[in-house]
């Protein structure tokens, strides 16, 4: 709320500084929809209540509807690695055989949503400001998710109706918008890098287990301190899969007194960086590959002479 008024007494002056701003704006953004995803698994509070309000009231700050979010991102949690269980609360990952068994427009379109600008950009921005406003992919699972969506929708209208009243239309656009965008494309970069690396962990239903998934398919997202912080200590991820009840705050103690986990899928800033372009998961190889290694892999040596 303070960078949010310190942008708008800006915007008066320059504009640029507003956008300047939107960078911690959205960091802070990004740093309570970590604690409304520590309420979805009812670690932040003892009581569930307590859990479920607060989560509630953070989802109509960071556009994500509580309820219906809580339910996907649990099954998420339940089926992450399965290669036989995916599509739902997940980044869509296909197999290298996968890949080449769909048709040039599937091949195409698949290209596409793995794209860095639409996977960091396009996409973020379509998943906060319009895919949360409706229960899709819950759609027949009854009147609840309906209720928490519609409910959450409302709430917003209702807080930028006020806050439109106070400052404008354009000027809460010009403030409010950027930091939500920034926010998102942060937010889906977290997720990605969190289960996106090169030896991350997919297996089929018969031989996937919950706690191997948990601790190879989910990274160590080793950041800086400043970074961490205001990340909520979600880069270490494995630690939170392997038992999602321990809060946010209560991780480092984990990592602390348990150091043979520092060195289990850890993953640098600048190595996070290198994870966008790998596209494919190769069963054979047992790994994250690009779209160019599992072209040149499965292509004949008659077509590669040529």
């Amino acid at each position: 709320m303070l960078l949010w008024s310190l942008m708008w007494a800006a915007a008066g002056a320059s504009y640029w500084i507003s956008l300047v701003l939107a960078i911690p704006a959205a960091c802070f953004l990004v740093r309570l929809f970590i604690i409304q995803h520590d309420c979805g698994h009812g670690s932040f509070f003892r009581r569930r209540i307590a859990n479920d309000w607060i989560g509630r009231i953070i989802g109509v700050l960071t556009l994500t509807p509580y309820d219906y979010w809580r339910h996907s991102h649990a099954l998420h949690h339940a089926n992450s690695g399965n290669l036989d269980c995916r599509g739902i609360g997940d980044i869509e990952t296909l197999t290298v055989v996968e890949f080449q068994s769909r048709s040039p427009l599937h091949q195409f379109a698949y290209r596409l949503y793995r794209h860095p600008l639409v996977m960091f950009g396009v996409g973020p921005a379509f998943l906060f400001l319009v895919r949360h406003r409706l229960p899709i992919g819950m759609m027949r699972s009854g009147w609840r998710s309906w209720l928490g969506v519609m409910a959450t929708n409302v709430a917003i209208a209702v807080l930028i109706a006020a806050i439109v009243w106070l400052v404008g239309v354009r000027l809460f656009l010009l403030i409010h918008l950027p930091t939500t965008l920034i926010a998102a494309s942060i937010g889906v970069w977290l997720f990605y890098v969190q289960h996106q690396f090169e030896h991350t962990f997919w297996e089929r239903q018969a031989n996937w287990t919950f706690h191997q998934a948990a601790l190879l398919g989910s990274s160590y997202y080793d950041l800086p301190i400043v970074l961490r912080w205001l990340t909520a200590n979600i880069g270490m991820h494995h630690v939170h899969h392997l038992s999602s009840r321990i809060p946010y705050y209560r991780l480092p103690e984990v990592m602390r007194d348990h150091p043979g986990l520092r060195t289990i899928g850890r993953i640098t800033l600048w190595e996070s960086l290198k994870s966008t372009s790998l596209t494919l998961w190769d069963e054979e190889k047992r790994r994250l590959v690009s779209f160019k290694e599992a072209l040149a892999v499965h292509t004949t040596p008659k077509a590669r002479n040529r």
